[in-house]
Order: structure tokens, then sequence, then C-alpha cells
């Protein structure tokens, strides 16, 4: 089974993400010149989500169908993986109907044992561990606003979640200096920060993670799964809220991103959004591009230009 996958950022070489954002961009100015573009007709993508999200379920959606294709949803309730079907067996079958598979799910072993049974490509719409469809998407938006962010200096406040640990690959492979400001506890994957090296650097104070960034970048405070911990997580986060004063801090130029949905009082100050600097409704919308770009990639790679 040779499919290609993107289940992480690592997966790809620097240049072809690179191609693929920009390709984002130029699927983008198609649609917003309603340039009818549908190189996928026939294609059929399977949605498969263990945990429920408004932009990666739309997004994935209204993408497939504007290249050509369709897309099913399944929820744990429209699989048999919900009544403990072997996640081998369920790929298999899965992957001889469809074209390509994007999954959502919890653990990120998940989505190693589907990807290594399917015959088709399966896209990683987040685990516990990474979200790097999401990271396409600030990439993009980062390059729409400011050009190329080799070289640059990119800030997150808060959790070291998965959405972090995306973005210590994407310093990574996008050549950036990344600096995660957490409280001790919070600190992401030991395992991520190993790979990244000097690249990635660890403080507790958000003004000195902020101090001269490009780019400032947040989540909120309590992922799906771990509601139990809200109050806990809410006050030990607290120092880490990011707002109009924080972002002062930074560079001149910087942009404030955030994938949504957002709690407002909490992660970031109840204005912070409406800040010139913010860009997440850009973000939002440039799922559905990247995603686009993605989809062409792996399904049909002849028609994206070198």
């Amino acid at each position: 089974m040779n499919a290609r996958h993107f289940l992480s950022m690592m997966d790809y070489q620097p240049e072809e993400l690179v191609r693929l954002i920009r390709r984002g961009v130029e699927l983008k100015e198609l649609r917003n010149r309603s340039v009818l573009y549908e190189p996928l007709k026939s294609r059929v993508l399977g949605m498969v989500f263990e945990k429920s999200s408004t932009r990666t379920r739309v997004s994935f959606e209204a993408g497939m169908i504007q290249l050509g294709g369709q897309a099913i949803f399944l929820s744990p309730r429209d699989t048999q993986l919900g009544r403990g079907e072997p996640i081998g067996d369920a790929a298999r079958v899965l992957s001889s109907m469809l074209d390509v598979v994007m999954i959502r799910t919890f653990a990120h072993s998940n989505l190693l044992e589907f990807a290594a049974n399917s015959r088709v490509p399966v896209i990683n719409g987040l685990s516990d561990d990474l979200h790097p469809c999401q990271l396409l998407a600030d990439m993009q938006t980062f390059l729409e606003h400011r050009g190329s962010i080799k070289g640059k200096t990119v800030a997150w406040i808060g959790d070291g979640n998965n959405m972090c640990n995306s973005y210590i690959e994407a310093a990574i492979q996008f050549d950036f200096q990344l600096r995660v400001a957490c409280p001790a506890g919070y600190e992401p994957n030991a395992e991520f920060l190993a790979l990244a090296g000097e690249r990635v650097t660890v403080v507790r104070d958000p003004r000195e993670a902020v101090a001269g960034a490009h780019l400032v970048s947040t989540d909120v405070w309590t992922s799906m799964g771990q509601e139990e911990e809200t109050a806990k997580r809410i006050a030990q986060f607290r120092p880490f809220q990011v707002t109009r004063e924080l972002l002062d801090l930074a560079a001149e130029d910087v942009l404030f991103m955030h994938c949504l949905p957002a709690h407002r009082g909490e992660e970031i100050s109840v204005d912070l959004l409406d800040d010139p600097r913010a860009v997440a409704w850009d973000q939002a919308e440039n799922r559905l591009h990247a995603q686009k770009a993605l989809l062409e990639f792996l399904v049909a790679p002849s028609c994206q230009p070198e």
C-alpha cells in the first residue's frame, strides 16, 4: 500500500509544504474570481469524525465539492468503529470505496493504524498529538499578509497541546524561531521539542515570548476531553491571556492568530479578535483553500502546477 498520507507536517519536504500553501493562495484566487475548477470529478472523500468540529467538516466538505468531488460525513454513530470494529478492518473496507479519507480523532495511534491499512491517502483532520491542516492554513495566512515566514519569530502562548506541537513541526519545516510560553507542567510533547532542538524555546513569561515576535498564536485552555480540568486550567493559565497590551510588545507588524473557536475572556481578551492585527477569520477561510490544495495534491497530483 503506497498511498501518500498527510498525518504530520514532517511527512512532506519543506519545498512541498511551501508549494501547497502557495497553491492554496492560487485556489483561493480562482474561487474569488468565480472560476470553475473541478479536477476531482467523480472522486469521493470520506470524513470520519470521532471529535466534532464546525470548521473541519465545512472546509473539507465544501472544498471537495468545489473541486468537483463529493464528501461523505461519518460520525461514530455511522460506522462500526463506534461499536468496536478493528481500525485496520475499517481502513481496508473504506479505502476500497473511497479516494481519500480524512480522520478527526483522539489518539494519534488510530491515524497511524488506519493509514497503515489504507490503500488511499489519509489526512489528519486533528488528533490529540497534531493538527497539521490548521498549520497549512496558518502558514498560508502569514504568506498572504506578510510574505515568507522564514527567519521570523513566532510566539505560542498557552497550552503545549496538539496545535503547539504542530507549530513546532512548522518551525522546523518553514525555518522560523518559536518561543512557547506555558505554565509548568503544560509543556509541549518532549519528542517534538527534541526534534526541533534550538529552534524552539520554552519560557514561563508570555511577555518574554512575545517580545519582537512577528506572529503570536494561542488556543483554548481546555481542549475536548479535558472538560473535568476546566476550573484548574483557567486558574493556572490566567496569566497567559493574550491581550492588546501583550501584542504591543511584539513587532510593529505582528499578526495574531487563533484556530477558533475562541473563548473570549479566557485565552484572549474579549476585544482581541476586533484588533486589526488579528487574522483569525482569514485563518478560518484558509482552512478551505489550503485543504483544497492538499486534496488536489493527494488525489490528482498531475493537476497541481510545479
